[in-house]
């Protein structure tokens, strides 16, 4: 029987998801921004939570793990680097598998963001639960690691089927197409850009995205296609990456 994905937002711009195996009613708790948020959505839906599946360490992904623990008594899984903020029950890290019922998470190493973050994915279901290190249209600043430590996790995670739908953690999708415009010529990301202000004027959100989408349109993951217009041209892939972050990170557009 499938995943089922609740997504809802919180804080100012996060993504809660929670994730409901259908042939156990096994539920869980993809990271934890906001614990009052998620807690009434877990009433709402009448599920049980089992789980807290922790992708890093930043308080608006692992700031809630106490108190939900505390009210649910869900068993926290995520990798050491959580443990600078909060208790864990379990430590897990790229390799590691997850079961929540009768679905299995593969952890997938994909630190960058921060050095040991992590991703979630299911095989089955061909569902990644990505944390900061992929985005619509984007990828995560590099507070931690290397533009070397997050191109090989981009390229983990662009090596899943095409088809995998991708649950990023932030609404930073137009200030992403905004950016990636700047780099990119390409008429298929135009097209996408296009829809995601149309979609953001209409108060749509742009979460989910592919695997295939991000490899068509994401400039962090076509970094080696824009090195010349990036003043990479002739250089290794990682550096052609590193060019675009650095890029990113003193855009104003």
């Amino acid at each position: 029987m499938p995943l089922t994905v609740h997504q809802f937002p919180c804080l100012s711009d996060n993504y809660a998801f929670l994730v409901r195996d259908e042939a156990t009613g096994k539920t869980a708790c993809i990271d934890t921004p906001e614990s009052g948020a998620i807690l009434r959505e877990l009433d709402s839906l009448g599920w049980d939570l089992d789980l807290i599946l922790n992708t890093h360490w930043h308080p608006d992904h692992a700031g809630g793990n106490a108190d939900i623990k505390a009210i649910t008594g869900a068993t926290i899984v995520g990798p050491h680097e959580v443990t600078r903020i909060s208790h864990l029950d379990r430590e897990v890290a790229g390799g590691d598998t997850v079961q929540l019922g009768e679905t299995t998470f593969q952890v997938i190493e994909s630190g960058g963001h921060t050095l040991g973050h992590i991703a979630y994915f299911d095989a089955a279901d061909r569902i990644a639960f990505v944390g900061d290190t992929l985005f619509a249209l984007g990828c995560g600043r590099l507070f931690e690691g290397t533009p070397e430590q997050m191109w090989d996790s981009l390229q983990r995670l662009a090596a899943l089927p095409d088809e995998t739908t991708v649950y990023c953690a932030h609404e930073y999708t137009a200030s992403n197409a905004r950016f990636a415009l700047s780099v990119d010529a390409s008429a298929a990301l135009k097209a996408r850009a296009d829809e995601v202000f149309a979609a953001r004027e209409r108060g749509e959100w742009t979460v989910p995205t592919t695997i295939g989408l991000e490899k068509a349109t994401n400039p962090f993951l076509r970094a080696p296609a824009l090195a010349e217009r990036v003043g990479a041209s002739g250089e290794p892939d990682a550096r052609a990456f590193a060019a675009v972050r650095a890029a990113k990170d003193v855009f104003k557009g």
